[in-house]
């Protein structure tokens, strides 16, 4: 783990999975709205614990918004994500809605070669078809980002509701590169969905790494400790030695407050103590160890700081709610029927399209 760098270990340790689904091309007047990831990731991400989706908008502009928020206008080269899974819709003008869409179409393409191209037109849905270039007043890429929620994941409950990048940003590599992958990816070049799905995840990272930099100085939550000086090395110690036999007063004295003054500003900014964030993270890390070795219980426990593999056994229980040797079978399945199912939307991608290599560059 890095020494200084806690937002890229937790980054690695919830496994982030990007995919992009849909390229949306739009005519003057569109509006879609999607269900809460609870309802739509078993269907677009089959197997994550989370999905988080996001919408970047390769051309025009349009209003993105979530329930009891206001609208957010969006324009050329601008990401939306919705880090929390809540319901939402993107439309043309504020307060649209489709005339008619069920989502039944999303189900039932759910397996053709991605991304998939959708028209939203005065009010009407047409999956599977797109308009012409010079034609649509707008055009989306459309995707999701799955990741881990479970044991402990910090930086989800650290983000907004939603969640608006802007081009001129600091990450404004991310529009372009993502629609080179798109267009890659829509003439069947190999690799092209793999380039797509990292991008995706790269995007993420740098929407964090962006939200961190514009927080205020009073702000609170994970993201906030780690800017604050004192609280923000706690957390890279934490991190770097996670089995190290911590005391509030030796990580007092290491980053240079009291027993006390380190307890209130951790509660102040994360809410929670010092040791039971490291509780957390110990079983974190344990927990991406039992995914990713086959090392036993016990030098698992020993490796994260846990003198007997019994006390880690029910510390573990406790914030998971089975033990380690159970969740580590039923993960290893969960991933066996996951990569089943991406070898057969591979599999039927290979078929809809059996010379993927006579594309040419126009698009």
């Amino acid at each position: 783990m890095s020494a200084s760098d806690p937002l890229s270990d937790v980054l690695r340790s919830v496994r982030l999975r990007g995919a992009v689904f849909f390229y949306v091309s739009c005519g003057d007047e569109w509006a879609s709205v999607a269900p809460p990831a609870s309802m739509l990731g078993p269907v677009v991400m089959p197997g994550a614990e989370h999905v988080i989706a996001y919408h970047l908008m390769a051309r025009g502009d349009g209003w993105a918004a979530i329930d009891g928020a206001p609208p957010v206008r969006f324009g050329a080269g601008d990401v939306v994500l919705v880090p929390h899974g809540d319901g939402h819709s993107i439309s043309s003008a504020p307060g649209l809605v489709p005339a008619c869409d069920d989502g039944a179409w999303v189900h039932r393409m759910r397996n053709d070669p991605k991304p998939i191209p959708v028209t939203y037109h005065h009010g009407v849905v047409h999956p599977g078809a797109e308009l012409p270039a010079d034609e649509a007043a707008a055009v989306l890429v459309c995707g999701f980002i799955g990741c881990d929620v479970k044991p402990f994941n910090p930086l989800l409950g650290a983000l907004p509701r939603l969640l608006h990048l802007r081009a001129d940003g600091v990450g404004a590599w991310v529009a372009p590169a993502l629609q080179q992958a798109v267009a890659e990816c829509r003439q069947q070049r190999s690799g092209g969905s793999a380039v797509l799905e990292r991008l995706s995840e790269m995007m993420f990272v740098d929407a964090a790494r962006r939200y961190l930099a514009s927080l205020d100085e009073g702000a609170s939550g994970w993201l906030a400790a780690l800017r604050d000086r004192h609280v923000g090395r706690a957390l890279a110690l934490l991190h770097e030695r996670p089995a190290h036999a911590w005391s509030v007063d030796a990580l007092g004295r290491e980053v240079g407050l009291s027993r006390s003054a380190l307890h209130e500003r951790f509660l102040a900014l994360l809410g929670q103590a010092p040791m039971h964030y490291l509780a957390n993270w110990r079983i974190q890390c344990a927990a991406a160890l039992l995914r990713q070795s086959d090392a036993s219980v016990l030098a698992v426990a020993q490796e994260v700081g846990y003198d007997s593999e019994a006390a880690f056994s029910r510390a573990f229980k406790r914030m998971v709610g089975e033990p380690p040797a159970t969740w580590r079978r039923r993960q290893r399945r969960a991933t066996a029927a996951a990569l089943g199912a991406a070898s057969l939307a591979d599999a039927s991608a290979t078929r809809a399209d059996p010379n993927p290599g006579t594309a040419t560059d126009a698009d």
